[in-house]
């Protein structure tokens, strides 16, 4: 029987999609689902270290979300808004062009500049034939630092940040990042690991959990929701990513020696499933991983998941009902909201053993 996007879909009260972060990382609720037997408990987050063993490995990503969203203004004074796609790895020293999402009240014209502050200014290009915007930058220094002076954070859109004080917007930049972000160029936060706090991780690792990072750039695709019907014709989004020799190396001893993997977050899964459907075991790569795992998958690879609650018809739902089976996921997720746990980014997380 083929899966239809209908048999993902579900009807979430507004006011369970949350605004803001719990007031501590590890302090958002947590609901443990085991996958086998359906069975659920409800804990805090900091709680998830009882579930994780002594030989385990948790594999996390270490993307960094960078200042994407750029608000810029034309020469005849109108407001455009621009959220950069692609983040450079180099750069020429006075320009860089990139994919982007722009906004403005009236279609932009190639060649119209747009001045983003003090020695950054865009041209616009031709769309790309993907209808995506082509946006060139020209700036004094480096793209990086340009950003970092005049970029936001590229919070979900489902986040309303109106009038917002800098106070908050700084605030906004910490939280949505983990405490373990190393590597620039995510255009949107792996969800999942916001719940870690520094003090949770420590206790992790003193129990005798290993820690394997690996990186994989979520891109904006991620909020995407399938417009097929037919779930075969959905054609997911591709995102760079890049596993080291050591992180590696610690997966296959711990999965050899009979240690659990334990994804943190959907992207893990898909970067961990995809080496292993590549190279048919866990390898030291760098690529681009469009893996697109539905109901039906088999997993080689990741044993536990520790994810958040996704939205209606989007590839993660189809993802964790792949891993734990949709009908666990929907009445997981009809008790979660019943119990009002907060959903989306900022939202509560869940723990499937």
């Amino acid at each position: 029987m083929e899966l239809t996007l209908a048999q993902f879909d579900f009807h979430l009260p507004g006011h369970l999609i949350a605004q803001e972060p719990s007031f501590r990382r590890d302090h958002s609720r947590l609901l443990v689902l085991d996958r086998k037997s359906g069975r659920r408990e409800h804990l805090l987050f900091h709680q998830v270290v009882e579930y994780l063993n002594p030989g385990d490995v948790l594999v996390i990503n270490d993307t960094r979300v960078i200042p994407a969203c750029l608000k810029g203004k034309k020469k005849s004074g109108g407001q455009v808004e621009c959220l950069v796609l692609n983040y450079p790895t180099e750069t020429n020293p006075e320009s860089y062009t990139t994919p982007c999402l722009i906004k403005a009240r009236r279609k932009l014209r190639p060649g119209e500049r747009i001045s983003f502050g003090i020695g950054l200014e865009g041209e616009v290009l031709p769309p790309a034939p993907n209808g995506t915007g082509l946006m060139r930058f020209y700036f004094e220094g480096d793209f990086d630092s340009a950003l970092r002076i005049y970029g936001s954070v590229p919070l979900p859109p489902y986040i309303h940040r109106a009038g917002i004080s800098e106070d908050r917007a700084e605030e906004d930049k910490k939280r949505y990042q983990t405490v373990y972000a190393r590597e620039p160029g995510a255009v949107a936060a792996p969800t999942a690991g916001l719940h870690f706090s520094e003090e949770l991780m420590a206790a992790i690792e003193k129990k005798g959990i290993l820690v394997a990072p690996l990186t994989l750039h979520v891109g904006y695709g991620t909020f995407a929701p399938i417009k097929t019907e037919s779930i075969r014709d959905h054609k997911i989004h591709s995102e760079g990513f890049h596993l080291s020799v050591q992180s590696a190396e610690m997966i296959n001893d711990r999965k050899r020696l009979g240690g659990r993997v334990m994804a943190v977050g959907t992207t893990s899964v898909r970067v961990l499933e995809y080496l292993a459907w590549k190279f048919g075991s866990i390898q030291s790569s760098k690529g681009e991983c469009d893996l697109f795992i539905t109901p039906g998958f088999t997993f080689r690879i990741v044993d536990g998941l520790i994810t958040n609650f996704h939205l209606p018809r989007t590839t993660l739902l189809l993802l964790v009902s792949a891993f734990a089976g949709r009908e666990n996921i929907l009445e997981a997720y009809q008790e979660a909201m019943n119990l009002q746990y907060r959903f989306y980014s900022y939202g509560d997380a869940m723990l499937i053993i």
